[in-house]
């Protein structure tokens, strides 16, 4: 029967417990904890208030093997922590141990019962050994209630608690929501917390960098404080000299105003100076055109070259310069009678009477007058150039005079020996520099062709392209200045440059040796200039030409013996010079047509020929008497152009 107890109570004790994760709780789950212990142990205090009284045993019972009441163990919910549970074992240990407590101070009187009986009965004391049975069973029968009375308050008690667990599991699952809340906002506080950490080290280091700087800021307060204190004396100081400078200022303002009074009055008399100028730069001009009309738009200078070295044999007798009259030259020859005394004259035999021819040009230019002195004459009709009017100057004669001398000078060229196209160059670029004072600014642009055989080339052009025309055209159909398609113009800013250009031209001229010269030019070489002025402050523009040409050298055929390629270019000269004495003869007639398509060369300078140009003709002869023909006729065609009349010339000015 104990055993059945025994086992009923070992059911009843053996309950689920679940197994439990430790969690480290918060301060708030420690406070919620504990109010849970408080709340469960009013609980039980009261449950075993309410429990029925306990039973005594039997002395006989309580001498028999003690009972220990089992300790009931409570469910643990997951939710209550293990110190929670250890409380409540404890506090229901201590309930049962209060419950076994009378059974244990039962045995007392069981012993004092026994006490009498204590020696076993005989066998013959059957009805001793009844009783005594009997008293068991009482005794058993009263524990069996006492037994049953404990299981039915155990189980009121389980019940209760129960309730309680189910209570606390409620509560318990509460507090773990709370917990897990607790918990996040543990974490998002952590994560802030980490935060504000960064946070404080940052500003740590910013607090240490300002105290730095604060520090840095506190010497320059202290630099700055001396700097002041010294600036402070310095702008006294200034001050100081600030009023003497005033004073200073206010009899310079007084000076200012009467000097800008002068430099108003000497404005107004500049602007008159300047207008003044101009009045008489532009009379200069009407009158330097006027000078150059008197004497003539084409205007006719002879020039007989000095006798070479080698030709000290022959005599300049029949060359004579009258001393009364300084632009006369007289030609004088013995004229032979018949064919025979013709032969016979040859021989020093039977002269005849001596025949003159005189002649009168512009101005006469002996052997012994030298470069400089020509240029003088020529000097003022250069300046017509930059004044707008176009120039033409070309040099005539037949091979041998001195044409190219006198235009270029010699191989090796020297200030006194330079020819009349360096002079002039150097002229313009002195006189345009001269004027710059004055307003004006000036545009050059170079050319340097040749014809050759009535064909074009170009002398700036060292090695030049046979596929290459060149072609004269009208620059457009309205106007009548003329150009040479492919030819090479270059802009020019001073006199170097222009001698280099025709230092190249020289290299790249045709020339051969004939039986009267042993280096005659072969063609027509024509140097170009124009001339671009502007004068900004006065609205005013000029453009004009300056040719220097340097026409190949007329020769007879039966004199220069010429055969094959000279003789071609002999033809073609005579030829050329031939259109240019029509052209000349027809200016002259002032016929209605002038041919100037005739040649190359009356085509490209026919607006430097006539109309509105100015013209100047050197006519070179030959001091040699054997040469008396030739230098006649060039005579007698340079004063058939001296002669001409071509108009009044007008400056191309806008």
């Amino acid at each position: 029967m104990e055993s059945t107890i025994d086992k009923k109570s070992q059911k009843m004790s053996r309950l689920p417990v679940p197994p439990s994760k430790k969690r480290p709780l918060s301060d708030e789950n420690q406070e919620q904890s504990s109010r849970v212990k408080v709340e469960l142990g009013k609980r039980l205090k009261v449950s075993h208030a309410d429990e029925p009284p306990k039973f005594r045993v039997a002395a006989s019972i309580a001498t028999s093997k003690p009972r220990v009441t089992p300790a009931v163990a409570l469910p643990k919910p997951q939710v209550i922590g293990r110190q929670s549970l250890q409380v409540l074992q404890s506090k229901n240990r201590g309930n049962t141990t209060a419950s076994a407590k009378p059974k244990a101070t039962a045995p007392a009187p069981a012993q004092s019962a026994t006490s009498g009986a204590g020696k076993k009965r005989a066998a013959w004391d059957l009805k001793g050994q009844v009783n005594d049975m009997k008293d068991k069973v009482t005794n058993y029968k009263g524990k069996v209630q006492s037994l049953s009375g404990e299981n039915a308050r155990l189980q009121t008690t389980k019940q209760q608690l129960q309730r309680q667990v189910e209570l606390l599991s409620t509560e318990n699952s509460a507090i773990s929501q709370q917990l897990c809340s607790v918990e996040s906002k543990l974490l998002s506080e952590e994560k802030k917390l980490e935060g504000a950490k960064k946070e404080v080290l940052q500003l740590t280091e910013l607090c240490q960098t300002l105290q730095s700087e604060l520090a840095a800021g506190k010497r320059v307060v202290v630099e700055l404080s001396s700097c002041n204190e010294s600036m402070t004396q310095e702008l006294k100081a200034k001050e100081g000299r600030l009023l003497c400078l005033e004073g200073e200022n206010s009899r310079l303002k007084t000076l200012v105003t009467e000097q800008s009074e002068s430099i108003n009055d000497l404005q107004c008399r500049v602007a008159e100076k300047d207008s003044q100028l101009y009045t008489l730069e532009t009379e200069r001009r009407r009158l330097h055109n006027a000078v150059q009309e008197l004497k003539g738009n084409i205007r006719v200078f002879c020039r007989v070259r000095p006798t070479l070295p080698s030709e000290k044999t022959s005599s300049a007798g029949h060359i004579s310069f009258p001393p009364n009259d300084e632009k006369a030259i007289v030609l004088s020859k013995v004229e032979e009678v018949g064919r025979l005394s013709s032969f016979k004259s040859h021989v020093g035999r039977e002269k005849g009477q001596s025949v003159k021819y005189d002649f009168n040009f512009d101005c006469i230019f002996p052997p012994t007058t030298s470069q400089a002195a020509i240029f003088e004459e020529i000097a003022l009709l250069v300046q017509s150039a930059l004044d707008g009017f176009p120039v033409c100057i070309f040099a005539y004669g037949q091979t041998g005079s001195g044409k190219t001398y006198t235009m270029e000078g010699p191989d090796n060229v020297s200030v006194d020996t330079m020819g009349m196209i360096p002079r002039a160059i150097r002229q313009i670029f002195s006189s345009a520099d001269e004027l710059k004072s004055k307003g004006w600014q000036y545009k050059f642009t170079a050319s340097f062709l040749e014809i050759y055989n009535e064909t074009l080339r170009d002398l700036l052009v060292s090695r030049p392209d046979k596929k290459v025309e060149y072609d004269i055209r009208k620059v457009n159909s309205s106007s009548n200045e003329f150009y040479v398609t492919n030819l090479r113009y270059v802009e020019v800013s001073s006199v170097e440059e222009v001698h280099e250009l025709l230092q190249a031209a020289k290299t790249n001229r045709s020339v051969a040796k004939t039986a009267l010269n042993d280096r005659s030019s072969r063609s027509h070489s024509v140097f170009q200039l124009r001339i671009e002025g502007e004068n900004s402050v006065r609205d005013v523009r000029t453009s004009s030409v300056l040719s220097l040409i340097d026409l190949a050298g007329s020769e007879r055929l039966d004199r220069s013996l010429s055969t094959g390629d000279r003789l071609k270019e002999t033809q073609s000269i005579n030829t050329s010079l031939s259109a240019l004495g029509l052209v000349i003869t027809s200016l002259c007639n002032k016929d209605s047509h002038i041919p100037y398509r005739n040649s190359k060369l009356t085509y490209l300078l026919q607006n430097s020929l006539g109309g509105n140009s100015k013209v100047l003709m050197f006519v070179n002869i030959s001091p040699l008497e054997e040469n008396f023909t030739e230098s006649v006729n060039s005579l007698r065609f340079a004063s058939k152009v001296n002669e001409c009349v071509i108009g009044t010339a007008r400056a191309n000015r806008k």
